[in-house]
């Protein structure tokens, strides 16, 4: 008896020591991340049916209340798109870069946006922006982004003293160059044409077009599913370059596949909509919080849903509150550069 119990013990403390290991360790922190995921879905379709019903003239249920919701449907599509581009987008950022403060908008996709919409106008007037909308100027956009960012990503990445601090530092620096030469277009722009571009470089869901969901939304799901296949990779690069390397996997080749459809995200969300810096930095910053794992088959569902819950309620009170349809930026960028200051300036872990 007495030797049985002596080796059950060793047996039982195996045991216990596999259940507490895990992305999810304890019964009390998979019960907490199974909560938070159904408040965000239930929060999610509130929003998204209020945004279809709040404010519509036919009784709910009827014909009539059915085509206005359609109508309406083409913003939730949109909201959608935006959540998951720039959600994914950021905490995997953040995870090559080994560093929770900084957002993929740092490579300078939004400098690019307002340099191409301020030149439109700048060398072809009113009607260059109307020159930029449709598919074909859309997927050229997103192509640029994408190509300038990769031939960044491999030029500052591929040397022999590759360094992701320097390529986020180059990438500051082509942002503020191009800032420099979009504002001083906007200064030279008549008053007419200036009012028409800054429409166009707030970051609002009215400037998404039916006509690119048939590029956008592919788009944004092959590189989001790519990167979902990629988080267990993700979770060993978070731990940085030598234990990645020593654990097998590539390090830089695993930096750079994911930078290049992080870069397909970030098009994609900037010519769809304009500028969202602190979209993606907030809802990150949140993920981490709820979700409380470092693992990210359980960050990216948490971060999509509150990517989608943070435009849905922006929207709602710029529309129905201050009546700025659809421009949510606004209020997003208020509250994601306060939650970032409050981030930088607090003192313990990120």
């Amino acid at each position: 008896m007495g030797s049985r119990g002596t080796a059950a013990a060793p047996d039982r403390e195996l045991t216990s020591a596999h259940q507490s290991a895990g992305s999810l360790p304890t019964p009390r922190a998979r019960r907490k991340y199974w909560i938070t995921l159904s408040v965000l879905i239930v929060l999610a379709v509130g929003f998204g049916f209020g945004i279809l019903a709040w404010d519509n003239p036919m009784p709910i249920g009827s014909a009539g209340f059915w085509r206005v919701a359609e109508l309406r449907g083409t913003t939730i599509v949109v909201m959608v798109v935006v959540a998951l581009c720039q959600s994914i987008a950021t905490v995997s950022f953040q995870t090559v870069t080994n560093n929770r403060i900084v957002t993929p908008s740092i490579m300078g996709f939004e400098a690019l946006y307002v340099a191409i919409q301020t030149s439109a106008i700048y060398f072809l007037g009113a009607v260059g922006l109307v020159a930029l909308s449709g598919l074909p100027q859309f997927a050229i956009q997103v192509a640029v982004m994408v190509g300038l960012s990769v031939l960044l990503y491999g030029w500052l990445l591929s040397g022999r003293y590759a360094n992701i601090q320097v390529m986020l530092l180059i990438g500051i620096v082509i942002g503020g160059g191009l800032g420099s030469i979009s504002t001083f277009m906007q200064r030279l722009l008549t008053p007419s044409e200036f009012d028409i571009l800054t429409a166009r470089l707030f970051g609002s869901m009215s400037n998404a077009d039916v006509s690119y969901f048939p590029l956008a939304i592919p788009l944004c799901l092959f590189a989001a599913a790519m990167l979902w296949r990629s988080a267990t990779r993700l979770n060993v690069v978070s731990l940085g370059k030598d234990v990645t390397q020593n654990l097998g996997l590539d390090h830089r080749a695993e930096v750079m596949r994911t930078l290049f459809f992080i870069s397909i995200l970030m098009a994609v969300s900037t010519a769809l909509v304009g500028p969202m810096i602190f979209l993606g930095f907030l809802v990150a910053t949140l993920a981490y919080q709820f979700a409380d794992s470092y693992d990210h088959r359980y960050i990216f569902p948490v971060s999509v849903l509150l990517g989608f819950v943070v435009l849905a309620g922006a929207y709602f009170v710029m529309k129905h509150v201050f009546y700025a349809q659809g421009v949510v930026s606004i209020i997003i960028e208020v509250v994601g550069g306060s939650v970032f200051l409050f981030v930088i300036l607090r003192k313990g872990r990120l």
